[in-house]
């Protein structure tokens, strides 16, 4: 369609478009948001709930800055909520800062208005039909088409003011004008690409596309000349935008009172609660003003102003305009040369409906076992858990979809690791307030676990650690910290996680390696001693030995010597001889 622009890249499963779309046109793919274009109604809504902006709206803004550039004959149609929600000194004013833009022309689409209503008009006179729905809203057009296909009889023939006014603007001005509608409503768009009257409206532009432009050229409305429009006065169809605008228009232009009860309706809801009420067969000889907008277009999803009060505006505009109608002599040329008829057409999308059996095996899924399980909180954007399981079946919807079902997975795996795990497991808060201890705790320090949850760190263990980690953001990794009065050591890894602003502690008890490795130290150092004794033993051994071959050496000597000189001697007295 594009229409609507999605950034998945931003969109956080958050589910606010689905809850509030009346229609659930949006689907969950991949735990991203989805907008289905042929269910979608663009009431905006989307776009204006999404706290992320993941949803924007495709701009023709430089495309009619194009047509302007290349000097195309281009002419503005202005939607008549242009009186409440533009800042101007006369109204003049925006037809001269429009043609500052480089616009040829500018003209009020109210002057469409005044055609649609002398057609409503001829309807009403003509008393054919039982009840007529007007169809100037598309969104109310395609809720119907899509929605309540069996209601399309009911809708009034007529083209929208905006498209009656392109046909008018071409027809009078040459089919290569380039004809721009200006107003706050984004279902325009897809009207104007409509194969049913396309070609008379070239492109669309809503209020928030003009000031963005108006401020990119330094232009300022209430600083502009005051050139008057070219079109003839629409005096009361200027009223179109407000709450009960089309009705004032149609009592004005009657030449005499019809039969129809008069009742207009605005915004989705109401407008989802009347056609349920007409399909019903309680609503009938009715001309029925329907506007998916609450308050009508002044309140459009395009008017992004929050200092615009839509009671304000319908109080001005109904006290400034006229309420007479333009005479029928401006109109009848008109009509007789251009045909605002429009047919309409069933657009509900086929979709397979899940049985009884399929249902109970989607809610098997997701731990609904017993009806009471179906809490139907609303949380994934479906009212009931049952129409959140069709939409799960025709593939718009996913199983984790579902919060509660989520938080209980989620706990039930927490409490199992804390369960299971053979570690102490600690969490804490920035006051050093416990927040989580793990069943194997209880073990160790000797309380429970709803005692420790109403405790704080320091009442049993020094926190130092923990309001470091807290405080640096860093973590510490595989220190030993043994706790003498509890007998038992551990080995400590201590995160600080940022999400939840919590500190994680994870406690693993090395005691049985302590222990061992401290007998393997005592067992050492009785090596080592035994060790020392035996060099101790061997050294004296030693000097003993050394002791004993020096005294035997020394009386070797002398036995020697004195053998020695005994012989020398000898020798002697046989040479005397």
């Amino acid at each position: 369609m594009g229409i609507i622009d999605f950034k998945a890249t931003k969109c956080k499963h958050c589910y606010k478009c689905i809850r509030n779309c009346e229609v659930k046109a949006v689907m969950i793919r991949n735990e991203r948001a989805e907008i289905m274009p042929d269910q979608c109604i663009l009431c905006g809504k989307c776009m204006q709930v999404c706290p992320q902006s993941a949803k924007t709206l495709i701009s023709d803004l430089e495309l009619v800055k194009e047509y302007i550039r290349q000097g195309k004959r281009t002419v503005i149609s202005l939607a008549p909520s242009y009186m409440g929600l533009l800042k101007y000194s006369s109204i003049g004013q925006v037809n001269g800062a429009l043609k500052k833009l480089g616009f040829s022309d500018v003209r009020e689409t109210a002057e469409g208005a005044a055609l649609v209503t002398a057609e409503y008009t001829r309807l009403l006179e003509e008393g054919k039909m039982d009840t007529i729905i007007t169809t100037c809203c598309p969104g109310v057009n395609d809720l119907i088409e899509i929605y309540y296909p069996q209601l399309i009889g009911h809708l009034a023939p007529v083209v929208s003011p905006m498209i009656a006014h392109g046909k008018l603007l071409k027809r009078k001005m040459g089919y290569d004008t380039k004809v721009v509608f200006l107003g706050p409503c984004i279902a325009k768009k897809k009207e104007s690409e409509d194969p049913r009257h396309a070609g008379y409206i070239d492109a669309v532009l809503n209020f928030s596309d003009l000031k963005r432009w108006l401020s990119e050229e330094g232009i300022s409305i209430e600083e502009c000349e005051d050139i008057p429009f070219t079109n003839e006065n629409p005096r009361v169809n200027r009223l179109y935008p407000v709450t009960n605008g089309i009705i004032s228009s149609v009592v004005a232009t009657e030449k005499e009172q019809d039969q129809y009860r008069k009742l207009y309706v605005h915004g989705i809801k109401s407008c989802i609660d009347l056609c349920e009420s007409i399909k019903e067969g309680s609503m009938n000889g009715c001309f029925i003003e329907m506007n998916i907008c609450s308050g009508g277009c002044i309140n459009g999803p395009m008017v992004e102003d929050e200092k615009i009060s839509r009671f304000k505006v319908k109080l001005d505009m109904e006290e400034s305009i006229e309420k007479e109608p333009v005479p029928w002599e401006e109109i009848s040329p008109k009509i007789d040369r251009i045909s605002f008829q429009k047919h309409f057409m069933d657009r509900a999308p086929e979709e397979a409906m899940p049985t009884e059996a399929q249902i109970k095996e989607i809610f098997k899924m997701t731990g609904k076992l017993k009806p009471e399980d179906e809490l139907n909180c609303g949380a994934c954007g479906y009212s009931t858990c049952r129409e959140k399981a069709i939409a799960v079946f025709q593939k718009k919807a996913e199983l984790n979809m579902c919060i509660p079902f989520m938080n209980e997975k989620a706990e039930s795996l927490s409490n199992l690791v804390l369960e299971t795990s053979p570690n102490i497991v600690l969490i804490v808060d920035k006051d050093m307030k416990i927040l989580e201890f793990s069943k194997v705790g209880e073990r160790y320090f000797g309380i429970s676990r709803q005692e420790a949850l109403e405790m704080y760190l320091y009442e049993f263990i020094d926190p130092s650690d923990f309001q470091w980690v807290y405080q640096s953001h860093q973590k510490i990794h595989g220190k030993k910290v043994s706790y003498g009065e509890y007998g038992f050591s551990t080995m400590q890894n201590i995160v600080y996680v940022e999400k939840e602003d919590v500190v994680l502690a994870t406690f693993i008890d090395i005691t049985r390696e302590e222990e061992q490795a401290k007998q393997e130290y005592e067992m050492k150092l009785e090596t080592i001693d035994l060790a020392q004794k035996v060099i101790h033993k061997q050294m004296m051994v030693a000097q003993e030995i050394a002791g004993l071959l020096g005294e035997t050496t020394a009386e070797t000597k002398t036995t020697l010597t004195k053998l020695c000189r005994s012989l020398l001697d000898e020798g002697s007295e046989s040479e005397v001889k």
